[in-house]
């Protein structure tokens, strides 16, 4: 019996946990997440409030899993959806065993302040994130370090490049080391919970928000309506795409339907590497008034 005992005690810990990404708008939070699982999980775009839902990203190592949750980013909401995001972000960091601060390699702002403020008294480790270092001198990041030092006991401050992948070992180490021993919550080979419904209809928002400017972006929405798989590998894809007024529908689908059609090739193409299958994919465009603030139409929406 001691020897069995002996050699459970001799078994490697396994440990597991969550990993909340945290900050401003437009600071790098889904481009770090893709870059952690080696693929597109978040969609991306140079616009700020891309994301709106907390996606969850698994990263998998023979000794833990760690679950990213990459939350909307903080701002100072203007409409109930804005609202919602917010929440969202701030309701992860109770579900957190370790927070990612993650800011852009300038001195703190407002808003930076504003967020070291919500995380005042929260019981887990802290991590500050220094982010887009490949975009600045080195030399210009220390000063950065030494302003951030002094407003709150960040357990670790790491500067990377998620867009260059730097630092994102020391990263993935130091949140491995202070996970609780814990099961493996999901298999190997999966690398988000998404379903691929969800992710199709975020391809098409991303597509939409690359394609306009101004207004149109925030004000889209997507709703997967329809959706067979035909015995010969093709899969027929149709969804609505909801804005706000008649001037913005007008602009999506641009002069003769070309921005709509240029719109859903491009989100075709990564349908189909997603999907691993040839898609038939049809967009419609239509006015729902006034949706992000109208709790009812976020609810019918999926938020």
């Amino acid at each position: 019996m001691a020897a069995d005992s002996n050699k459970k005690s001799d078994m490697p810990t396994f440990r597991s946990g969550y990993a909340a990404i945290f900050g401003r708008p437009n600071v790098g939070k889904s481009t770090f997440l893709n870059s952690v699982l080696g693929q597109k999980v978040s969609i991306v775009t140079p616009k700020p409030q891309t994301t709106r839902n907390r996606i969850i990203g698994i990263k998998t190592a023979h000794d833990c899993q760690i679950i990213f949750i990459d939350t909307p980013g903080i701002h100072r909401p203007r409409h109930s959806l804005g609202a919602l995001m917010v929440k969202r972000a701030k309701e992860a960091i109770r579900d957190a065993d370790v927070i990612l601060l993650m800011v852009e390699a300038v001195p703190p702002t407002q808003g930076e302040l504003h967020i070291i403020k919500l995380l005042q008294g929260v019981p887990v480790p802290v991590f500050l994130l220094i982010n887009k270092i490949d975009m600045v001198k080195k030399p210009s990041v220390l000063p950065v370090i030494e302003a951030y030092q002094g407003l709150y006991p960040f357990r670790e401050i790491i500067p990377i490049s998620a867009l260059k992948g730097d630092g994102i070992d020391i990263v993935l180490g130091k949140i491995a080391g202070l996970l609780p021993e814990g099961p493996k919550y999901y298999p190997d080979d999966l690398v988000t919970d998404q379903l691929e419904r969800f992710m199709v209809s975020e391809i098409i928002r991303e597509k939409i928000m690359k394609a306009t400017e101004e207004e149109i972006p925030h004000s889209a929405a997507v709703e997967i309506i329809g959706w067979e798989e035909k015995q010969n590998g093709v899969v027929l894809i149709s969804a609505n795409i909801y804005v706000e007024k008649e001037g913005q529908k007008a602009i999506i689908i641009g002069k003769k339907g070309l921005r709509l059609k240029a719109v859903g090739s491009s989100a075709r193409a990564d349908i189909e590497r997603l999907l691993g299958a040839k898609v038939f994919l049809e967009l419609w465009v239509k006015v729902k008034k006034l949706w992000r603030s109208n709790k009812a139409a976020l609810t019918e929406l999926g938020f």
